[in-house]
C-alpha cells in the first residue's frame, strides 16, 4: 500500500491562521483530545485538527472516470496537512479488495473511504471495520446493509436518466412520434438499470418512449460496434442518449462512419472531451449528464470531518449525514464553463 503524508507548510500555515481567526471570533476548535469531543459544526473546518488516518481503496482506474476518481481524492488529501492517506492498490478482484480493508483493521486507521468494486461482496468486510469503531464511508456503490457504513455518498443514477429524459422532452415534447435511441452501458449493474428507469419514467411524462436500445460495456470498443449495430437498424432517428462519456469516444466514432447527421445527442458522466464538444458546438453531441467524479473526493473530506468529530459548517445538523446523493446536471453550451474545470479526461 501506498502511504501519503499531506505536510505542506503552507496549508499548515493556514491552518494556524484560521484556527486563531476562529478563536478571536469565539468559535469552538475541535477538541485536541481526538475521539472524546463531542461533535460540534464548526465553521472553520479548514483549519487544521487532529492528525487522521484514512484508507483509501477503490477500483482499478480501467475507465477514465474511475482514474479520475482515484486522482481527485489523492489530490484531497494532500490538501489538508493533518491527513495521512494510505492507498490501496486499484483492484477490481472482491477478495482482494476485502484483504486491503482487513489490513486498515488490523493497522487501526482512524476512518476508511471504499468504492467497493462490488458492494454486496464488500459488506461484511465493512461491517467488520464498522464493528471495530472505524467510521466507513461507502462511495459509489452502495453496499448491502446500512450497518456497512457511516456515511454513504453517491451519484444519482436515476436521476440521470429523468435528467436526460427531461431534456429531451423539452427539445422534441412536441413531436410525440420522435423516435429516441439509448445505447445503455452494462445491463446486468443496477446503475445502469437506474439510468433505463429513470429516462423511461421521465420520457413517458411527455408521452415520449425510447423507440430502439443497445447496450455496451462502457468501453470504447463496445460503444462503437453497438452503435453501428443501432444505425444500421434504425434508418431514422430524432435523439440518443448514451449513458457513457467514456464509450461515447466510440459511440461518436460510429455516427461519423456512418455519415448520420439527423440527430442529437445527449451524452452522460460529464467527460471533459463531451464537454469540449459540446463546447464546439460542431457534431451531433449538444449536452452530457453529470455523474460527478469528485465522489471519493468527498468522501475525504468527510472521512476527516468524522474521524476529527467535525459536521457540515454549512448545516445547522452537529453531525455529518448518514447519506449524501449527488446532483445531476444537464451540462449544455449555455453552462459548460461551470462544469468543464472538474470534469474527467476519457
Amino acid at each position: 500500500m501506498q502511504k501519503i503524508r499531506s505536510r505542506s507548510r503552507l496549508w499548515a500555515a493556514v491552518g494556524a491562521a484560521a484556527a486563531v481567526a476562529a478563536l478571536a471570533t469565539g468559535c469552538t476548535a475541535p477538541d485536541s483530545g481526538g475521539g472524546n469531543a463531542a461533535p460540534t459544526n464548526n465553521t472553520e473546518n479548514e483549519a487544521s485538527g487532529d492528525t487522521v488516518t484514512i484508507g483509501f481503496s477503490g477500483p482499478a482506474a480501467d475507465h477514465g472516470w474511475l482514474g479520475a476518481i482515484n486522482a481527485a481524492a489523492l489530490a484531497e488529501a494532500e490538501k489538508y496537512d493533518d491527513i495521512d492517506l494510505v492507498v490501496a492498490e486499484g483492484t477490481n478482484d472482491a477478495n482482494l479488495q476485502i484483504s486491503q480493508v482487513e489490513t486498515f483493521i488490523n493497522d487501526g486507521v482512524d476512518a476508511i473511504v471504499l468504492l467497493p468494486t462490488d458492494g454486496a461482496a464488500l459488506t461484511e468486510v465493512a461491517i467488520q471495520a464498522m464493528e471495530a469503531g472505524i467510521p466507513v464511508i461507502n462511495v459509489d456503490r452502495e453496499f448491502s446493509s446500512t450497518f456497512a457504513a457511516r456515511t454513504t455518498i453517491l451519484g444519482d443514477n436515476y436521476g440521470m436518466g429523468v435528467s436526460a429524459g427531461t431534456y429531451m422532452c423539452e427539445r422534441l415534447g412536441d413531436d410525440p412520434d420522435a423516435v429516441i435511441a439509448e445505447i445503455a452501458g452494462i445491463d446486468s449493474l443496477p446503475l445502469t438499470q437506474d439510468r433505463s428507469r429513470g429516462f423511461a419514467d421521465a420520457l413517458e411524462d411527455c408521452g415520449l418512449e425510447v423507440s430502439n436500445r443497445v447496450a455496451a460495456d462502457f468501453t470504447v470498443q463496445g460503444g462503437e460496434a453497438v452503435t453501428s449495430q443501432l444505425l444500421a437498424a434504425a434508418p431514422q432517428i430524432d435523439a440518443i442518449w448514451n449513458h457513457d462519456d467514456d464509450q461515447g469516444i466510440g459511440v461518436l466514432t460510429a455516427i461519423e462512419a456512418a455519415g448520420r447527421d439527423e440527430f442529437f445527442m445527449v451524452g452522460g458522466a460529464g467527460s471533459a472531451n463531451a464537454m469540449r464538444a459540446i463546447e464546439s458546438g460542431e457534431g451531433p453531441l449538444e449536452a452530457t449528464v453529470l455523474y460527478p467524479s469528485t465522489q471519493a473526493a468527498d468522501g475525504i473530506r468527510l472521512a476527516r470531518l468524522i474521524a476529527q468529530q467535525r459536521a457540515l459548517a454549512d448545516l445547522v445538523e452537529v453531525e455529518v449525514p448518514n447519506r449524501i446523493v449527488l446532483n445531476a446536471p444537464v451540462v449544455t453550451a449555455d453552462n459548460v464553463d461551470r462544469y468543464l474545470p472538474t470534469a474527467f479526461e476519457s
